[in-house]
């Protein structure tokens, strides 16, 4: 795809990785602080500059439902496209000095991964929608040498992103982080319709989707707000989805606020399950993450922490009554 259009008559051009759409002038850069107009085309600063770079469990994803137990080399740059003041990694996706010092081509992000035994790549900690360029390079590669691509995003992808991340990526968790619009738009600086129209498209072009909400107290743990969110995923998006309901710990603008208390995650899910949510997680408290076979309830994924202490899938079927397990298992 081509990542900008030009605005001939006004000497700009449209950055096309987000649903922000920035027109940007000559030496101008966008929402992102990392997408900059230079001599008339887009130049993503961040390419090949990482910031953060770590192997994780693919449990800390958070993704249940693509090859459990094995590891994601996980990585992400500064720069974001939202501001959201609950934000866990601000200190890099608030950031836009590039630090030009650390360098990895996609070639040299693969080999580390393939070195560190890792099953997957996760573009991950800000927001990789606004270094997709350089994502798509290394995932492409990736792929070639039969590496998963794991893509933890906002949502707030423009559609023709989308549409392109079908060819090279395998999985994605996006945030679902509120039901109320203007709170999208006042507070996160996104937008609520954005978000579901990327989830929805994600869904058609057939990207393994999980869904996490960072639930709050007082913010976006209403009753009715909850069930709209639950019908949403399970009608629009399909019951087999899994949501993962995270609780929130006091972090950068929100040092204040309480942290989010078991019950309140316990009536979201509780929620999700009455509208027909078959895998539901509780995340960010000590509670298993289990796994269970909808049709016969069959214990089929262990999960203490992110660690797996047993998983009976067979071939991504229950062992017990043969049901297809909805994921990416192989």
């Amino acid at each position: 795809m081509n990542y900008y259009e030009k605005i001939e008559t006004r000497d700009k051009i449209i950055c096309m990785l987000c649903q922000h759409f920035c027109q940007l002038k000559e030496g101008q850069v966008g929402v992102c602080g990392v997408n900059k107009n230079e001599n008339g085309a887009l130049k993503t600063l961040v390419y090949g500059h990482p910031s953060a770079l770590n192997v994780d469990p693919v449990e800390k994803k958070p993704i249940y439902h693509l090859l459990p137990g094995s590891f994601a080399l996980s990585f992400g740059t500064v720069g974001c496209n939202f501001k959201c003041p609950f934000c866990q990694n601000w200190e890099i996706s608030q950031e836009h000095t590039v630090n030009k010092d650390v360098e990895f081509s996609p070639q040299k992000m693969v080999n580390l991964a393939i070195e560190n035994s890792a099953k997957s790549i996760a573009y991950t900690y800000n927001e990789p929608t606004i270094f997709y360029p350089y994502a798509k390079d290394v995932g492409l590669l990736a792929k070639e040498k039969g590496l998963k691509n794991i893509f933890v995003t906002n949502g707030f992808e423009s559609l023709e992103v989308v549409k392109d991340m079908a060819s090279w990526v395998d999985a994605a968790n996006v945030d679902l982080k509120s039901w109320d619009d203007a709170y999208y738009k006042k507070v996160l600086k996104g937008g609520l319709e954005a978000v579901k129209n990327t989830l929805k498209g994600m869904v058609k072009e057939g990207i393994w989707v999980e869904v996490t909400t960072l639930l709050i107290e007082g913010e976006n743990d209403g009753n009715q707000d909850l069930k709209e969110m639950a019908a949403f995923i399970a009608n629009e998006l399909g019951v087999h989805v899994p949501w993962h309901l995270s609780a929130f710990h006091p972090d950068y603008k929100m040092q204040e606020h309480n942290f989010t208390k078991l019950a309140t995650l316990q009536k979201a899910s509780d929620i999700a399950k009455n509208a027909g949510l078959q895998y539901v997680y509780m995340g960010n408290v000590p509670v298993h993450g289990d796994t269970y076979c909808p049709d016969c309830n069959t214990l089929l994924i262990d999960r203490t922490g992110y660690a797996i202490a047993q998983n009976s899938l067979i071939d991504g079927h229950c062992p017990n009554c043969d049901r297809k397990i909805e994921g990416v298992w192989k």
